[in-house]
């Protein structure tokens, strides 16, 4: 590719959220007389590649406080650094906050710790977002009828999955045509397709996920799993990962086979770096190439050495494996009666976002509720309504993805027993009117005189 854009007339190339570890690329790059400055937030390793600039945080020289940036970051605060050196040239800059929208969006998608400077880029760039300027994103979110404030969760869970489906499935053009779109007409256009590229994609990572879970159940027992197939589409073992992490609370590799190569993507938990193991592991001889950050890698392997990188991962993660193979624990922040959730409450709360990745949303405990009319909604999700004993309060609550799960079978065995819910509150809002409504994450038999 490098070779290809200098024969096509470029003297300079930027890249973003790779190249720290793009050695042969880079060498091939200097050699033909390109200038290359690497825009990154993956952790790098003594050697530097060769180019003018490597503008990483995770640089192993590096002393700022600022690890946790996304790619997204790094290059928003490059673009502010050129502005200032334009300015101090008498030269006219754009206002770049009219941009904090995608640097948000590429924040949460990220799935970065938001804490620090991400946190602020997160709070004002959905003001930004908000505003709907931005033709793709706006018509992103009126496509999926979201007439609401965009939150954290619809960066993360609407937005972000439809603009990065062009390039699960093939089309990676798509999402930024949508969200550099200036025409009303071509954004519906493009926001349909991406929204059909979704639809795909999900079929497809349903039916990898149905095969890769499948195969961790055997390993449910191990400090790291790693599960491999043929035939896997590689856009969507990333998600898949991160399924299989949140089911058994370990650190995870798919890895998608053909032609003698494993392409793998990797998620981890806390107190597992995974990018510091994948790039231990290239150094050993077992990848063909890999890198990554504490929570997310990737890597490709020869299907020959897959025994033996299985073996090196696991004896990697057996120094952690009491803390590693014990049970998902829940943290929870308070303990509430029915009527203490009330939107007064929930509103404070939401004062101490965005949440997210280092910065949780506030989980609590409910006690003493009748679990009255559980019912699947959606095609996965369990929806209940809850009363205190006295019936006095009652509350609409929803389990997401809990169908077929330990939790969505618990919902259904305690229908009409008092129970306590460990649970996230957030305001919901319909035609206008605004209540309180729980994300349940777990339930128990009520424990009484609490």
């Amino acid at each position: 590719a490098m070779l290809t854009l200098k024969e096509r007339g470029a003297s300079v190339v930027i890249t973003v959220d790779c190249g720290t570890l793009a050695f042969e690329a880079l060498d091939a790059a200097h050699a033909v007389g390109l200038d290359v400055i690497v825009v990154d937030h993956h952790q790098g390793e003594a050697r530097l590649p060769k180019a003018c600039a490597v503008v990483n945080p995770n640089r192993l020289d590096e002393t700022s406080e600022h690890r946790h940036l996304a790619a997204v970051g790094v290059a928003f605060l490059l673009a502010v650094a050129v502005n200032k050196k334009l300015r101090e040239e008498g030269i006219s800059v754009p206002d770049l906050r009219q941009w904090l929208d995608i640097v948000a969006l590429g924040t949460v998608c990220d799935v970065v710790s938001l804490t620090g400077v991400n946190r602020a880029f997160v709070a004002q760039g959905l003001k930004i977002m908000a505003a709907r300027e931005n033709i793709g994103i706006r018509t992103l979110l009126d496509l999926t009828g979201v007439a609401e404030k965009p939150s954290v969760y619809h960066a993360g869970f609407v937005i972000g999955p439809r603009i990065n489906a062009g390039g699960r499935v093939g089309r990676s053009d798509l999402g930024v045509r949508l969200l550099t779109c200036a025409d009303e007409q071509e954004a519906k256009t493009l926001a349909a397709e991406l929204d059909k590229h979704n639809a795909e994609r999900k079929a497809i990572e349903s039916l990898v996920q149905e095969e890769a879970l499948q195969l961790a159940e055997a390993q449910a027992d191990e400090p790291f799993i790693l599960v491999q197939g043929k035939g896997w589409h590689s856009g969507v073992i990333g998600i898949v990962a991160g399924r299989i992490k949140e089911r058994f609370n370990r650190p995870v590799a798919v890895v998608a086979c053909a032609d003698g190569l494993g392409k793998a993507s990797a998620r981890s938990v806390s107190g597992f770096d995974m990018g510091a193991a994948v790039i231990a592991a290239r150094d050993a001889g077992l990848l063909v190439a890999g890198g990554g950050h504490t929570m997310a890698a990737g890597f490709t392997v020869e299907e020959s050495k897959m025994p033996e990188l299985r073996a090196f991962l696991l004896a990697r993660a057996m120094t952690k494996h009491a803390e590693l193979t014990r049970s998902k624990r829940l943290h929870l922040d308070a303990e509430l009666t029915l009527a203490g959730v009330t939107e007064d409450l929930v509103e404070k709360i939401e004062r101490l976002g965005p949440f997210g990745q280092g910065n949780p949303t506030i989980r609590v405990v409910v006690r003493s509720v009748v679990n009255m009319k559980p019912e699947i909604v959606g095609e996965s999700h369990i929806r209940t309504f809850l009363k205190d004993k006295l019936g006095k309060s009652s509350v609409s609550a929803i389990a997401f993805r809990a169908v077929d799960t330990k939790l969505g079978e618990a919902l259904f065995a305690m229908r009409g027993k008092v129970v306590d819910i460990a649970c996230q509150m957030k305001m919901n809002e319909w035609m206008g009117r605004r209540s309180v409504n729980l994300t349940i994450e777990d339930i128990a038999s009520a424990r009484e005189g609490l």
